[in-house]
């Protein structure tokens, strides 16, 4: 393996010279099973000081085999070729020794999980301590002096104490923020970040964000930024990569990526967004741009366009040739499609390119809200977990006030919106109405039953009428049942008729748009969202009219999503269901859902109609969790004012006195000692807010109706 020293300089040459600049690069892994994996075909592109690139894609397309191509942390197994040249020196092929000289210092990486990055004896402080010294002379004092600045400087609260924490005793986001310090630990002129805010909370990804934001201020870097969401890409990048099947299928400046797009592809994953900005209408709606189908296998692909299959404007000479990527439009920008002139010349827009479902209206959509039935009422309802102390003997010391008193309702036909942070009860909430028994306190009505009094035969009979469809949908269903076993299982427990057992399953799967005949095949044998089409076919069996859905297209890639939603919109409109729909993902909310109560540390913050909630939020949480909610549209993106709230979700076992959220809150720092001692001491209640939204609500002393989006 080739042996040489590159001197990247830090300072003077060209300004406009690339930092990174990769040609050609391919990446194939070796497959026992059958032909080689090529993981990346033939990508190139080049980043300069100050600039960020957006690389995104669906999962699979060879967005993070490619960086970790660039840094060589690929396995041995990996053949790779091309070239990646760092201020025009070749360092594709170095062996490790060489390469750790440049890795941390003048190329860093923030990987998508820190808890795996970081080492878990080591203390924060430690870590970001060693890679000061591994390229500096500093002493160890200073180094750990530059790791409390670094940890101050990315917004860790008492810097000098976390730092002598270890990786599990600070929260994702913290953990996030660490590593990024730890990145710009030594002012690296290139920062490559793989997925840096996927699963974070909106309002910890807008932290983090921020946080990059800062730390390319501070070292004048070159970001590339790996994601999926094109939120992030577009108020963040000047460049995006979209990659499809392991190679760049449109190249081009961010204005031009989102607001001109030339590629089926990218036009399809900007469609099948869900808008913060933009209000559904009710029932019967715009559906969301559904891409079909599955990116195709990376050892199998076929002659042609590798999207060919699943591209609506697909003609017989796509799959004949697979197109290069070719000058479109301005200055830069690259279209891999031999159709792009015919898109550009119509002007055509995702909506005129792919073909959208009708939503249906469901009859109870014209019926006032006040006269339809309950389907849900949960009041004043609590669940408080003990916090116990001791090995032999135990003591309780503590509660953990997980749900803490709130009270909500749906009514028939009607979708509610369940949201908040990770650990603000959402969850137990739901567990506590899934579970249909008497609760710790307040009431839970389902369907007119109150499940104090119910019976196990009242329980067994109510579970027809409700039903649940979990987020992963991989661990719900399970891996020795057929398809076909999964669906009928539910109907033979019941007493279904057993000879009417197999064409209802043969329904089942016509309805949530899958083949009938794929149901003599197993659950690891579909894509995710086909496994959750299956997920919501088994809580289908029954005809219930209530359905829980927790996170039911998190873990999905957003054109699979889009598919999942337009499903779940259409079959509430079809067969009149009625949703309780827990997500963190507000734009996914506020396509599906007619009401939206937002949670913050086990109560409920602020209640109502979607375009009141959406349109005007009054409560200082939901307007800081409206306002870090990325949109996919660099123009609004550049303008919007973000509202970063301070710290993280505080210990629900010991939730701070009065209003929960004044620890965090934007407008607390505003009041004056009178107003602020109000807060201190007194728990807000839920409201009725004056003005022309009758149904919406705010738990706040000084609930006041602002514009976020």
């Amino acid at each position: 393996m080739t042996q040489q020293t590159v001197a990247a300089p830090r300072s003077g040459g060209d300004p406009s010279a690339p930092v990174l600049e990769v040609t050609d690069l391919h990446v194939t892994f070796p497959n026992d099973r059958g032909p080689d994996v090529k993981a990346v075909r033939g990508i190139g592109y080049a980043v300069r000081r100050g600039e960020v690139l957006g690389i995104v894609g669906e999962s699979g397309s060879g967005k993070s085999v490619s960086s970790l191509a660039v840094m060589g942390l690929l396995p041995e197994s990996a053949e790779t070729t091309g070239s990646v040249r760092l201020y025009g020196e070749e360092i594709l092929g170095l062996g490790d020794r060489e390469l750790s000289k440049i890795r941390g210092k003048t190329v860093s990486m923030v990987f998508q999980d820190p808890l795996s990055a970081l080492t878990p004896v080591y203390t924060i402080g430690d870590q970001i301590a060693e890679a000061v010294r591994i390229h500096t002379d500093a002493s160890k004092e200073r180094a750990a002096a530059r790791a409390v600045e670094l940890l101050d400087l990315v917004g860790i609260p008492y810097a000098a104490q976390r730092a002598k924490a270890f990786p599990h005793e600070f929260s994702g986001g913290m953990r996030q923020r660490a590593m990024i310090a730890m990145a710009i630990a030594n002012d690296p002129d290139l920062i490559i970040c793989d997925e840096p805010t996927t699963a974070l909370d909106v309002t910890i990804q807008a932290q983090v964000l921020e946080v990059l934001k800062t730390a390319q201020r501070e070292t004048g870097a070159a970001i590339v930024m790996i994601t999926h969401d094109m939120g992030v890409v577009a108020g963040f990048a000047d460049r995006v990569m979209v990659m499809y099947a392991g190679r760049a299928v449109e190249v081009g400046q961010v204005d031009d990526i989102y607001y001109r797009p030339r590629m089926p592809y990218t036009m399809g994953l900007l469609g099948s967004i869900p808008r913060l900005d933009e209000g559904a209408e009710g029932p019967g709606h715009t559906a969301l741009v559904p891409i079909e189908g599955t990116p195709p296998s990376l050892s199998a692909l076929q002659p042609g366009c590798p999207f060919a299959p699943r591209c609506p404007l697909a003609i017989d000479a796509c799959r004949a040739e697979e197109p290069a990527a070719e000058p479109v439009g301005r200055t830069g920008h690259l279209s891999a499609c031999i159709r792009s002139g015919e898109i550009e010349e119509h002007g055509w827009s995702p909506q005129d390119v792919y073909p959208l479902p009708a939503i249906p209206e469901a009859p109870a959509a014209h019926v006032p809200r006040e006269q339809r039935e309950t389907v849900l009422q949960v009041e004043g309802l609590i669940k408080h977990h003990p916090l116990m102390k001791g090995a032999v003997f135990k003591r309780r010391i503590g509660s953990v006030y997980a749900v803490d008193g709130i009270d909500l309702d749906i009514r028939e036909g009607e979708t509610l919106g369940l949201v908040g942070e990770s650990g603000c009860g959402k969850t137990t909430t739901l567990m506590e109405i899934l579970e249909l028994s008497r609760p710790q306190r307040g009431k839970v009505v389902v369907l007119g039953k109150d499940t104090a009094t119910m019976t196990q035969r009242d329980r067994t009979s109510l579970r027809r009428d409700l039903q649940v469809v979990f987020q992963d949908p991989m661990a719900a269903l399970d891996p020795r049942f057929t398809v076909a076993d999964i669906l009928s299982e539910p109907l033979r427990t019941h007493g279904y008729p057993a000879g009417a057992v197999h064409d209802r399953v043969r329904e089942l799967l016509e309805l949530v748009g899958l083949e009938p005949g794929h149901a003599a095949r197993y659950p690891q044998d579909f894509s995710g969202g086909q496994r959750q089409r299956i997920g919501i076919a088994r809580a289908l069996a029954l005809q219930p009219r209530l359905i829980v859905l927790d996170e039911p297209v998190s873990a999905l890639d957003v054109s699979i999503q889009a598919g999942v939603i337009n499903l779940l919109d259409e079959l509430r409109g079809r067969l009149s269901l009625s949703y309780l729909f827990v997500a963190h993902d507000l734009s996914v909310v506020r396509h599906i859902a007619d009401r939206v109560a937002v949670m913050y540390l086990g109560r409920i913050a602020e209640i109502g109609t979607v375009d009141a909630v959406y349109g005007a939020p009054s409560h200082p949480y939901t307007q800081a969790l409206l306002s870090a909610i990325p949109l996919p549209d660099p123009h609004k993106e550049r303008e919007r004012r973000r509202i970063i709230l301070r710290g993280d979700l505080p210990s629900p076992a010991d939730p701070p006195s009065g209003c929960r959220f004044r620890t965090r809150c934007q407008k607390f720092l505003i009041l004056n000692e009178e107003e602020q001692k109000e807060c201190v001491q007194r728990e807000p209640q839920i409201l009725p807010l004056r003005g022309p939204a009758e149904d919406h609500g705010a738990a706040c002393h000084y609930a006041e109706r602002v514009e976020v989006i």
